[in-house]
């Protein structure tokens, strides 16, 4: 997955303010304590971030999405 599709992805689930909220300040046990911006920084693949994501909020990602 390209970076631009994650941001788009993100942005499509969340809307773009509460996306860049979660982007930069939920910490996800899925990603070892990070937050999304610091496990991108640090390299991690953008579908293993993704599915962090759709694990953490289940219910807030549409299955289209996933």
């Amino acid at each position: 997955m390209r970076l631009t599709d994650f941001w788009a992805r993100l942005e499509e689930a969340f809307g773009p303010g509460y996306a860049a909220s979660i982007a930069s300040d939920q910490v996800l046990s899925q990603l070892g304590g990070r937050t999304v911006e610091q496990a991108l920084a640090a390299g991690e693949e953008t579908h293993v971030v993704w599915r962090a994501v759709v694990a953490a909020y289940p219910d807030r990602v549409p299955a289209r999405l996933r």
